[in-house]
């Protein structure tokens, strides 16, 4: 039987819980992976956080199917897009649409499902549900009810694109999407300009150029990688500085799913009165040649400059001293 039979012959937000041994739906319960139909039990009542391909269908956990396959329910935001997924391993779970639209509607009749002990699962159209995708709310519902909340993580297009970016990971910030309208777009613009870590946003093709153009504006000449569909077949991976890339990009829109990982912001350079301060702490506690060392790297000054301030600095701190 098909998914399409199945929708059409459960409600996916009926009371009564197909999972009795000798239904239909039980024996349902299988997906088909390498040629090979697998069963799989069903799974514990709880809501199921999971995450599905930001493109390239292969990249489904083999943990991820077992339990599409296993609970009683799948919540996704568009049927359509998700049915292509379960049609590519043959899982029959129901579906049932929940989105910004429809969340408040949704929401308690998923709730009434898992207090009669449903298992249901929370999918977004691609990637890791909740990162710029409705479902926060169902989910802290689901904690406030008592209700077991299990996440299995997957593909996510922000960690996709900063491993492939070059970029520092040692600190970054997943800004979302910028605003549409050009105002608010400079103001966000300008709150995220001093934010110490690399970047993460998300964007659109037809806003891509104006939005690199704001960016180089409000953030100063700064690397950029421009990740685009990633894991699909048409993937590209752009890199250059905001400036060069929102020059490349203003005569030629870009489509599909775009990420942007834009630098941080280059260290701001201490004053000479800081380094002062900072090369007499240390002159106390190290040599000279360490000293410089370990304020040049605390305030990027230059190694030659701080040497002179230290001799300077230990020469007058020697002429001071009681003799």
């Amino acid at each position: 039987m098909t998914g399409a039979g199945v929708d059409a012959k459960l409600d996916p937000m009926s009371t009564a819980l197909p999972h009795s041994p000798g239904s239909d739906y039980h024996a349902l319960r299988r997906y088909v992976f390498s040629g090979h139909s697998i069963a799989v039990p069903r799974v514990p009542p709880g809501l199921y956080i999971i995450a599905t391909p930001i493109g390239n269908l292969g990249d489904t956990t083999l943990r991820a199917l077992e339990t599409l396959a296993g609970v009683d329910l799948i919540a996704c935001e568009d049927t359509r897009v998700t049915r292509k997924l379960l049609d590519r391993y043959a899982i029959a779970t129901p579906l049932t649409p929940y989105h910004d639209h429809n969340a408040a509607k949704a929401r308690p009749m998923l709730l009434r499902r898992l207090a009669q002990g449903a298992a249901i699962a929370l999918v977004s159209d691609a990637g890791t549900p909740l990162i710029s995708d409705p479902g926060f709310k169902l989910v802290r519902a689901a904690h406030e009810a008592g209700f077991a909340v299990t996440a299995l993580p997957g593909a996510s297009a922000p960690l996709a694109a900063l491993s492939v970016a070059g970029l520092p990971t040692d600190q970054f910030f997943f800004a979302g999407f910028l605003p549409p309208k050009q105002t608010a777009r400079r103001a966000r613009i300008a709150e995220l300009r001093r934010i110490p870590a690399t970047l993460v946003l998300f964007e659109t093709g037809p806003r891509l150029a104006r939005a690199l153009a704001d960016l180089a504006a409000g953030l100063g000449h700064r690397e950029v990688a421009l990740c685009r569909e990633l894991t699909k077949l048409h993937e590209e991976v752009r890199r250059g500085d905001l400036a060069t890339l929102a020059r490349s990009c203003a005569d030629n829109e870009r489509r599909g799913e775009i990420v942007l990982v834009i630098a941080p912001p280059a260290p701001e350079r201490s004053s000479d009165g800081d380094a002062d301060l900072l090369l007499r702490q240390a002159l106390a506690r190290v040599s000279l040649k360490d000293a410089v060392g370990e304020v040049a790297d605390a305030t990027g000054l230059p190694r030659r400059q701080l040497y002179q301030r230290a001799l300077a600095l230990a020469k007058d701190a020697n002429h001071g001293a009681p003799r």
